[in-house]
């Protein structure tokens, strides 16, 4: 009897073991607690196309001032730094030896010229003597030829009149253009050459001002279109680190081929540079403003993954959860970027990635809100339909 009562209890004990593993089994897993998440809407805007490259500025005149003739160099009227305008004087070199060929081709050129006279008085009397039959008429003919004669001697002389005296000239040396002279190579004192390869100082033009800079050979189709169209693009210069813009001109011109070892090609921008922010030779960091987009759909850098060269987004759908949905890139401007493949409106997830994937549950945090540390709670899921809005 007590055997038959033990093998009993042991019946019931094994049958409710079976039984509670059995409910245990048709139990469902629990939910995965929403993932916390902070969305941007899509925005209707506009959106500038910026080519950027690093440019050199480059004066349009550079010139090296140097003697004209041979001399010694007897003042210097500039200052180093200094900004000259063109035709100012700048140098001198003695002028005497040039004054005494000037004195001396003046006096050869008034012998000359009363030896004309002379010879064309006898011209005349030999003329009138032939008249009369006093004269042979070779006499006459190599009268004649001595006039001939001495007018080539008198404009030989006025051709050796002409050049002393641009020769003269030349002993005050002036600036051919407007700009800033560097620093003076030659001081006073010293004998400059004609035509030395060491000039005396070299003069710079700052206003206006140009930079080279390069672009790629698939961006010239778009620029060289808004050429066409008599636009003027516009380029800004920024500093090293592009917080500073320096100045703000318009692109000049392209150069008439492209590099085929860079696969680029120059371009030069021109600038007013009225308040001297362009140095000649600086480096510039040039930002050539080619169109703007309008009425584009504008989403946040933050927004956008990538999966090898495919660019796509997560969309909050109305019941909280999320779908990637695939976008194609059209320009990116200061943390926002132009994209086709969403509408404006949607909300876009742009923090919290790590565990997303299609379909799965997301709460919306609060503009502001810190992530939740490891190991804590995720916040309540909100309801359904109900998103909130990212800034």
């Amino acid at each position: 009897m007590k055997i038959s009562l033990l093998v009993g209890i042991g019946l019931l004990i094994c049958a409710w073991l079976l039984i509670s593993w059995l409910s245990k089994a048709k139990r469902k897993p629990a939910a995965p607690p929403p993932i916390p998440v902070s969305v941007a809407a899509v925005k209707l805007g506009s959106i500038d196309i910026y080519l950027d490259a690093i440019g050199t500025v480059t004066p349009v005149y550079t010139v090296t001032v140097a003697s004209r003739v041979a001399g010694a160099l007897t003042e210097v009227r500039f200052k180093e730094g200094q900004i000259v305008k063109k035709n100012e004087l700048l140098a001198e070199i003695d002028p005497r030896p040039y004054q005494a060929l000037v004195l001396q081709a003046q006096g050869q050129l008034a012998r000359d010229e009363a030896s004309l006279k002379n010879a064309r008085l006898d011209l005349v009397r030999y003329q009138n003597s032939f008249k009369e039959h006093a004269v042979p008429e070779q006499q006459v003919a190599t009268q004649q030829a001595l006039v001939e004669q001495d007018v080539g001697v008198l404009k030989l002389d006025q051709g050796n009149l002409a050049a002393a005296q641009v020769n003269l000239d030349y002993t005050r040396i002036v600036s051919p253009i407007d700009g800033r002279v560097g620093l003076r190579g030659v001081d006073p004192g010293n004998i400059v050459p004609a035509d030395g390869t060491t000039g005396i100082v070299t003069i710079t033009q700052l206003q206006p001002i140009t930079a080279i800079f390069t672009m790629a050979e698939d961006d010239l189709d778009q620029v060289t279109a808004q050429i066409a169209t008599g636009r003027a693009l516009p380029v800004d210069a920024l500093d090293r680190t592009k917080q500073h813009k320096l100045a703000s001109g318009t692109l000049l011109t392209i150069d008439n081929q492209i590099n085929t070892t860079t696969g680029t090609v120059r371009a030069r921008a021109t600038f007013a540079n009225s308040n001297n922010e362009l140095f000649p030779n600086q480096f510039v960091n040039t930002r050539l403003l080619v169109k703007t987009l309008t009425q584009v759909n504008l989403i946040a850098d933050a927004a956008i993954q990538r999966n090898n060269d495919v660019a796509f987004v997560y969309v909050v759908q109305a019941d909280n959860t999320v779908q990637s949905r695939d976008v194609k890139i059209l320009a990116t401007e200061a943390g926002s970027t132009a994209v086709t493949g969403v509408k404006a409106g949607e909300q876009l997830v742009t923090d919290g990635f790590d565990k997303l994937q299609n379909g799965i549950k997301i709460s919306i945090r609060q503009p502001g809100a810190q992530p939740p540390a490891s190991g804590a709670q995720a916040p309540p899921a909100a309801k359904n339909g109900e998103v909130k809005k990212g800034e």
